[in-house]
């Protein structure tokens, strides 16, 4: 079969690999939609924990081909999302309900082959059931929704809030459609492109600002009287970092979501934080909300067909990986 694989970190490459066959509690994946995620240009570039050589691939939808011994709840054919993070369920952070924070946490398409080939063996219990007739490619928005879902739950979004959101890239998007399903009455989306402001606006955004054009935290301190309830922050850059502090009202919640390169260091003012009582909630992966992804994909509640930009064939993983992403680019779709 065909794969794509990081061979070393800034070379990809894809190969003939031997088809995997299910073991023992594992299903065999025949992959329909994978999504490359910005996680996947951290690992390329080395600025984010991988292994490697592996394929890669952490967002993807298939259909169950084969069924290993002693796997209960498939029989084959069903329509599967799959939670790529595989907690040891031994660990003081598993055993307090963290398995995000699990110590030996491994991940498909991060520590062990996933989604960007042709097929990919998954332990049963990481397989959610979608729709037989739900397009793949919403079903590979799981994982991602997965993880806003977490940092929604972190936001505790009440009905009438006010929502800052800082970048506009798939996450952003899918950040305003749940923050407006919260109950927000105000949701702000802070991105530089054009096309992303407009599309922010018809997922739901009630207002879209360019930080480039304007002073991005006076026009959220202006339109929400003194600061955002909430402000989330999607991009992982520092001055993203350092102005979504400023755009959250005193007492606020402000969501650390966004991956910046390991090493990156923020300068922040203390004695601001401690007079205003911010309240920084970071909100890493996906515990427990896999499950929930599914249901609400599985819904059709959400937009995301506006957020599909792309759709390539395994053998343009590795430009697509390799490069900055394209002005306007949401989400590439991998159709192997």
């Amino acid at each position: 079969m065909k794969a794509v694989r990081l061979e070393s970190i800034g070379s990809m490459t894809m190969r003939s690999v031997e088809k995997p066959v299910a073991r023992q509690g594992e299903l065999l994946i025949r992959v329909l939609a994978a999504g490359i995620c910005g996680s996947d240009r951290h690992m390329y570039k080395g600025e984010y924990p991988t292994a490697i050589p592996v394929t890669m691939g952490h967002e993807f939808c298939g259909i169950v081909e084969e069924v290993g011994d002693e796997v209960a709840g498939f029989a084959g054919g069903e329509l599967v999302t799959v939670d790529p993070n595989i907690a040891c369920g031994r660990c003081h952070a598993c055993t307090r309900g963290r398995v995000n924070l699990c110590e030996s946490l491994t991940a498909i398409g991060v520590t062990r082959d996933g989604g960007f080939a042709e097929y990919a063996t998954v332990p049963y219990r990481q397989a959610f059931t979608l729709p037989a007739d739900l397009n793949p490619a919403h079903g590979a928005f799981c994982e991602p929704l997965a993880c806003c879902l977490h940092a929604i739950d972190k936001a505790e979004v009440r009905p009438g809030d006010s929502v800052a959101i800082l970048g506009g890239g798939v996450i952003g998007l899918l950040m305003v459609q749940l923050a407006r399903m919260a109950g927000a009455s105000q949701v702000i989306l802070i991105t530089r492109q054009l096309s992303r402001r407009q599309t922010a606006l018809q997922v739901g955004a009630t207002h879209a600002f360019d930080p480039a054009a304007s002073d991005a935290v006076a026009a959220v301190r202006d339109v929400t009287h003194g600061g955002a309830d909430v402000v989330i922050e999607c991009a992982g850059v520092p001055d993203t970092l350092q102005g979504g502090l400023k755009m959250a009202r005193r007492g606020g919640i402000f969501v650390l979501f966004g991956v910046t390169p390991a090493g990156i260091e923020v300068p922040v003012l203390p004695f601001d934080l401690l007079v205003s009582e911010v309240d920084i909630r970071p909100a890493y992966l996906n515990p427990f909300t896999h499950s929930r992804a599914a249901a609400l994909v599985a819904s059709r509640a959400l937009e995301l067909d506006m957020l599909v930009t792309k759709s390539v064939g395994l053998e343009e993983v590795a430009e697509v990986v390799g490069s900055a992403p394209l002005p306007g680019e949401i989400k590439v779709i991998v159709r192997p």
